[in-house]
């Protein structure tokens, strides 16, 4: 049977992309395989003062970043040889699952949903969810009192915002961004109420203005940050969980935590247990 042209080349198209799937693409790359070639693409915040932030000449800077930096270095990367690539928390799980990272340290809550997704070593960091305010807000003091049509500001595809409306403001309303940074400058026009997510990320703006914002109320949850990678993963995950208890063993996390958050007042909290499930 005498087959077209047409068809020959639809063929011989679909070979080239089945052959180019069998090799694999950097998706299928582990975080060791990377480290191995001398590189790694490690996912931060921009936006968060203390944590991970981009700073005006193009550096990187924050908690997150030198602990990002400090495991790199554990798996033979130099600092020069690490890509940061900002990672929107709404977009982390995506940003794991094509390989556009090698892991990702971006104040990363470790929940059971997300693990059904990606994988987490750690964690490295405690924290709990609080709420920021103006300054010379009286009328809100904790989750209890954002009734009455209360305007709150959270980031899309982060939990603090729902959990506040399904366990303790039900008349809440709920305001997204892409970005916390786009939440605080919300509040600081008066165009949202309250921003809410954990309390090491909300001190970190309120030390960047003083005299405009303030924490109220206690910490309402417990939030245990991970550095999330590909599901599976298991040799890197082993790998990054001792890197992260070197850090915590040798006196480079408190140096770390106090360089970068000492200054806004919140305190240091205790040291995590490392999870290695």
């Amino acid at each position: 049977m005498k087959v077209s042209r047409s068809i020959r080349v639809a063929i011989g198209a679909v070979a080239v992309a089945l052959a180019a799937t069998a090799c694999g693409g950097d998706e299928s790359r582990s975080v060791t395989e990377s480290a191995a070639d001398g590189t790694l693409t490690v996912g931060i915040k921009f936006d968060q003062p203390g944590l991970g932030l981009r700073n005006p000449d193009g550096t990187f800077s924050g908690f997150d970043v030198d602990v990002a930096r400090y495991v790199a270095d554990q798996l033979g990367v130099s600092e020069e040889n690490i890509t940061f690539k900002e990672a929107p928390s709404a977009q982390r799980e995506t940003l794991i699952q094509n390989g556009e990272v090698d892991y990702i340290v971006a104040t990363y809550s470790i929940t059971d949903s997300r693990k059904e997704k990606v994988d987490f070593a750690g964690p490295y960091f405690e924290t709990g969810q609080s709420l920021l305010v103006r300054v010379d807000d009286t009328e809100i003091t904790g989750p209890e009192s954002l009734n009455d049509g209360k305007i709150l500001c959270s980031v899309a595809g982060s939990t603090p915002a729902q959990n506040i409306k399904e366990n303790y403001a039900q008349d809440v309303q709920l305001q997204e961004f892409d970005t916390y940074s786009l939440c605080v400058e919300a509040l600081r026009s008066g165009a949202v109420d309250a921003v809410t997510t954990d309390a090491v990320i909300l001190a970190g703006y309120a030390a960047q203005s003083p005299g405009s914002f303030k924490l109220v109320g206690d910490t309402f949850t417990t939030e245990l940050y991970g550095i999330g990678l590909a599901k599976g993963d298991d040799e890197s995950r082993n790998q990054i969980n001792d890197a992260i208890q070197e850090m915590l063993d040798s006196g480079a996390w408190e140096a770390a935590y106090e360089e970068n958050l000492g200054a806004s007042g919140y305190p240091i909290p205790d040291k995590p247990m490392i999870d290695r499930y």
